[in-house]
C-alpha cells in the first residue's frame, strides 16, 4: 500500500465527484467507482472494468482502494469474533490500532465498530477510557473494519459501540453513515444503523438533525451527582438536557431512541434509581437497554445479579418503560461491552 496515496474507501459521492473533475475524469465516473467499491468491493482500482484504461491509470496515480485487512482475531465460545485492524492515519510514525466486534446471533449479524483509538471520555467502568485518546479515525478507517471484514456479507446491522465517542468524532461517523445509506453506497436502511453517545452539547444536536439513523444514550443513572461520578461527561451535558434535546425529535420504530445502563450491585439498580429513570423519561418513546458490569482492572464496581437485573426490567417495563437485559457477548475474549482496549497492544507491536 502506497501511503502517498489517498485511500478511495471513505469518500463520499460529492468528494468522488470533485475527485474525477480534478483529473479530468467524467462526472459519472464518480458513481461508477462508488458502486466499484461499496457494492462489488474490489481491491484494486484496476478491477473497475466499465472505466476507461487511460482514466484507471489517472486514477492511480493519486488513489489506491485502501482497503487493509485485519491483522489478528479472537474467536469466542459463544461464536462472537474480535478483530484487530490497523489504522491507516499515524502519529509520528506509529502505527496505531482498533478492535472491531462480530456478533453472530442466530438470523442477525451485529458489527460493533470503532471510532476512535481510545477515548476522552474517561468513563470510570470502560476500558477504553482506561486506555487514553490516541488520535480520531477517519471514515476510511471506520468503513475499513466492515469493508475488511471477512463475514462482510453476513451483516444485518451496524453499531457505534466500539472504541471511542462518535459525537467526538462526528464529521467522520456522519460521513461513514452517509456513505452505508447512500444508494450508490452500502445502500441500507438507517434503521439497520446505531450511533451511540454519552451525550455531547452541540454534537448530539447536530447529529439527531443530520441522521436518520437510530441514537442509543449511555445513560448508567439518572441521578446526575452519580452519573458525574461514573461518567465525567455528565459535566459537559447533563443527562436532563440529554433527554430535554431528544424531546424535540420524533422517534418510533423508523427511528430508535434508546438508553444503555450498565448495573452495579446497590448502587444503580435499585428501585429508587427505577423510579428515577421512569421519571426522567416520562413520555419519551424509548427504551431502555440494561447491560451486565464486566470488570476491569483497578475499578471496584460490583455488577448487579440476575435476579436484581430482572427486578429493574420488570418495573421499568411495567411503568412505560420498555426494558431488556443485553445478552453478554464475547467476555471470554475481552469483547464485551467496556472491555475493548487496544493499548497493550499498541505496546506489543511498536
Amino acid at each position: 500500500m502506497d501511503s502517498e496515496k489517498r485511500p478511495l474507501i471513505g469518500m463520499t459521492l460529492t468528494e468522488l465527484k470533485s475527485a474525477v473533475k480534478e483529473l479530468g475524469m467524467p462526472q459519472f465516473t464518480a458513481s461508477q467507482i462508488m458502486k466499484w467499491l461499496y457494492q462489488q468491493h474490489v481491491s484494486e482500482i484496476d478491477e473497475m472494468t466499465n472505466i476507461s484504461k487511460v482514466n484507471r491509470e489517472r486514477l492511480k496515480e493519486q488513489y489506491e482502494v485502501g482497503a487493509m485487512a485485519p491483522i489478528d482475531c479472537q474467536r469466542s465460545k459463544d461464536g462472537t469474533i474480535k478483530y484487530l485492524f490497523p489504522v491507516r492515519s499515524q502519529e509520528s510514525g506509529v502505527r496505531r490500532f482498533v478492535e472491531t466486534v462480530y456478533i453472530p446471533d442466530k438470523d442477525r449479524a451485529t458489527l460493533c465498530v470503532s471510532c476512535q483509538v481510545g477515548c476522552k471520555m474517561n468513563c470510570l467502568f470502560c476500558q477504553t477510557g482506561k486506555q487514553g485518546f490516541e488520535g480520531n479515525l477517519t471514515a476510511a478507517d471506520i468503513l475499513n473494519q466492515i469493508y475488511a471484514l471477512p463475514e462482510r456479507e453476513q451483516l444485518t446491522n451496524i453499531v457505534f459501540m466500539g472504541q471511542g465517542e462518535p459525537m467526538d468524532n462526528l464529521d467522520a461517523v456522519l460521513r461513514a453513515t452517509e456513505i452505508l445509506t447512500a444508494e450508490e453506497g452500502y445502500a441500507w436502511s438507517p434503521r439497520r444503523i446505531t450511533v451511540s453517545s454519552v451525550g455531547i452539547r452541540n454534537k448530539l444536536r447536530r447529529y439527531l438533525n443530520e441522521s436518520e439513523c437510530h441514537v442509543a444514550i449511555s445513560m448508567h443513572s439518572p441521578l446526575p451527582e452519580q452519573r458525574q461520578m461514573l461518567m465525567p461527561a455528565e459535566k459537559q451535558m447533563s443527562i436532563e438536557e440529554v433527554v430535554g434535546l431528544l424531546r424535540q425529535y420524533h422517534f418510533s420504530h423508523q427511528r430508535r431512541c434508546s438508553f444503555e445502563y450498565i448495573c452495579f450491585h446497590g448502587l444503580n439498580d435499585t428501585m429508587m434509581h427505577a423510579r428515577e429513570i421512569v421519571k426522567l423519561l416520562q413520555g419519551l418513546d424509548c427504551r431502555v437497554n440494561l447491560i451486565r458490569f464486566h470488570e476491569i482492572p483497578g475499578v471496584d464496581l460490583p455488577g448487579s445479579d440476575e435476579k436484581q437485573m430482572e427486578t429493574l426490567r420488570d418495573y421499568l417495563t411495567a411503568h412505560g418503560v420498555f426494558t431488556t437485559i443485553r445478552a453478554s457477548r464475547g467476555q471470554d475474549i475481552f469483547a464485551a461491552c467496556g472491555l475493548l482496549s487496544t493499548d497493550k497492544k499498541l505496546r506489543i507491536k511498536n
